[in-house]
């Protein structure tokens, strides 16, 4: 017997080795650290999102990050960027192809951070939720409602097949899934529900998480004084702006066991920028000194953002504030981030890099070679369309009222709302529920234009017998932020009114999402109605550019199909970021709708550095 017990003790010890192995592969939290196969880490990392970079760059994104130091990177995934239509989903083409952003991540050595939300933030376009959820009457978003956890799951479920196999635990880099995010603002913003639902409703997405395939560990991140409402029982709540280490070890231990791991899951190296406001800069200096405080207290970080990239499309979001009803937020997301908007080193990149080669152990990966950029000649105008007559030529939705872009079935762009007078009026034109943008012609005219930025939400219009009032409205991006993001529809919301008196009866309402470019017919143009314009490019050699828009008004533009985003004269933004992986040898499309047209314009002008800081406050 004894014999028999000493050969089982000898098993067991063999054995021992392998059990710990199993016990402590991949990462985890334990005894307040983070562990790596049951080793120390910390993490250094920097936040870029895969939806605001082309495909073909990410590798060089990840390249820069890993030459600056980090060992992480973190991203966002933005719900309705991937439920591109109500029950129809695409992970695989372009940019949309998170999976593989995530392998590249690895192959680069990189652990990855998931920020799956469903709720996210992050300056995109409705905090990433998709538009249509507003058009279900017993959904309400954000909240413990049947109809909104049903939709959450969907997404999620839809999420967890793409990213399975991809965690740590089962030998991929994901290390950290996200509950939510900054849930502790939102409780102390909307003081109108009941901590109950609150809680019930983060604790439903935790498990929700857990439930759909996300593997552990999880983690909340929210300033520190809004551990509160955001924090969630077992979960590891990280802090979002916080440079004293000493109220984010407190506010931790208080909400986790009193012990660590310390993160700050936020930290701002710039910040987010709103057209008709300054472009905001932080300094190089303050950040590379904050740090080196984080390495010297042990402190993980992330760096918000890393790279920031570009709001391609109609992805940006928008704030607001007591003095504005809403804040746009500029195409760029350059974000003064320590790699710039085209991929650029900075002055803040490499005062990071310094100091994290100071506590680093092995010598830092060289810094990637600067992708190409050009300036191309001026290339002339080819052709020129009216865009009121082209989209009049679409069927109109006729209803008695105005209706919202949701009702119409369209979630972003523009909606031409047009009605005929049989008598004649002249007064004050109010649209009080503007959203977001409108230019307004009375018989093909411009009379003026209304601007929820600057709350101009009337002007004085005659409207003669038989007459036809436009107003060509566009939506600027759904609020991402706060108490408002509940009130997001777009379009005209509201009754319009002349001198008080309700228009009503005859409504056309004529959609243009402009989801695809337009075929550009060369036909006579005027002044003050919006135009799409066409230039056709020669190119020998692609690289990165910039195009100038500093002489246009405002409007979108299309390189070869890709929609790079909106331009505004206002600025402070003045250039369009081009990728050159988008632009061909050989020929290339541009198409610009140039919603103003106070010029007619003639050429497009390329330049080899971006404009982000030049305000024209007198074009208010």
């Amino acid at each position: 017997m004894n014999k028999l017990l000493f050969k089982f003790g000898i098993v067991l010890m063999c054995l021992m080795p392998l059990f710990n192995q199993a016990q402590t592969k991949g990462f985890s939290i334990a005894n307040g650290e983070f562990k790596q196969d049951g080793k120390i880490v910390k993490i250094h990392s920097g936040e870029m999102h895969y939806e605001r970079i082309p495909k073909e760059y990410w590798r060089h994104r990840l390249q820069m990050l890993k030459a600056m130091g980090m060992n992480t990177v973190a991203t966002y995934v933005f719900w309705n960027y991937h439920e591109v239509a109500q029950g129809v989903w695409d992970f695989k083409t372009g940019n949309k192809n998170l999976a593989e952003f995530i392998r590249t991540a690895k192959s680069e050595g990189l652990y990855v951070i998931l920020r799956p939300g469903p709720y996210a933030c992050g300056e995109w376009e409705f905090g990433g939720y998709p538009w249509w959820l507003q058009n279900n009457p017993d959904l309400v978003i954000r909240t413990n409602n049947k109809a909104f956890l049903e939709a959450c799951k969907s997404y999620l479920e839809h999420l967890s097949a793409e990213v399975k196999g991809l965690f740590s635990n089962q030998g991929g880099p994901i290390i950290m899934v996200q509950v939510e995010n900054e849930f502790g603002s939102y409780v102390s913003q909307r003081t109108d529900i009941n901590s109950n639902n609150h809680k019930e409703y983060k604790t439903a997405i935790y498990n929700m998480l857990k439930s759909t395939g996300f593997q552990e560990p999880f983690f909340t991140s929210d300033g520190t004084w809004l551990f509160e409402g955001g924090a969630v029982d077992g979960v590891l709540p990280t802090a979002n702006g916080e440079s004293n280490i000493e109220n984010l070890k407190k506010q931790v231990d208080k909400f986790h066991k009193g012990q660590g791991p310390y993160m700050v899951a936020e930290f701002y190296p710039g910040w987010l920028d709103h057209w008709a406001e300054p472009f905001v800069k932080i300094g190089s200096e303050e950040i590379a000194n904050q740090t080196k405080k984080y390495l010297e207290a042990g402190v993980s970080f992330n760096y918000y953002m890393a790279h920031g990239g570009t709001n391609f499309g109609f992805t940006s979001g928008a704030n607001y504030n007591e003095e504005m009803d809403i804040q746009p937020d500029i195409t760029s997301y350059d974000y003064d981030a320590p790699i710039s908007e085209a991929g650029w080193t900075t002055p803040k990149f490499l005062a990071i890099r310094d100091v994290m080669q100071k506590f680093s152990k092995t010598k830092l990966p060289a810094i990637p070679e600067k992708i190409q950029v050009a300036k191309f000649p001026n290339q002339p105008v080819k052709s020129s369309m009216d865009v009121l007559s082209w989209i009049k030529k679409e069927k109109a939705v006729v209803n008695d009222q105005p209706l919202t872009f949701e009702k119409l079935g369209q979630g972003n762009g523009y909606v031409l709302y047009r009605k005929r007078f049989t008598q004649p009026i002249s007064g004050t034109l109010k649209i009080q529920g503007l959203r977001d943008f409108a230019t307004v012609y009375v018989n093909g005219v411009k009379a003026g234009e209304l601007n929820r930025v600057f709350k101009n939400y009337e002007l004085p219009v005659t409207i003669p017998f038989n007459g036809i009032l436009e107003i060509l409205v566009e939506n600027m991006g759904r609020i991402n932020y706060g108490a408002e993001i509940v009130h997001n529809t777009k379009g005209i919301i509201s009754p319009v009114v002349i001198n008080e008196y309700e228009i009503t009866g005859g409504w056309e309402m004529y959609k243009m999402p402009m989801s695809e470019v337009p075929t550009v017919k060369n036909e006579t143009i005027k002044l003050g109605r919006p135009v799409l314009y066409e230039s056709i490019v020669n190119i020998d050699k692609p690289a990165d550019t910039f195009l100038d828009m500093s002489a246009w008004g405002k409007g979108i533009v299309f390189v070869n199909g890709h929609n790079l985003g909106r331009y505004w004269k206002v600025g402070p933004q003045q250039t369009l970021y081009v990728p050159g992986c988008w632009l061909n040898k050989g020929v290339n499309s541009i198409v610009v709708l140039e919603q103003l047209n106070e010029n007619a314009q003639t050429q497009l002008t390329f330049t080899d550095q971006p404009i982000l800081e030049t305000l024209n406050t007198e074009t208010k």
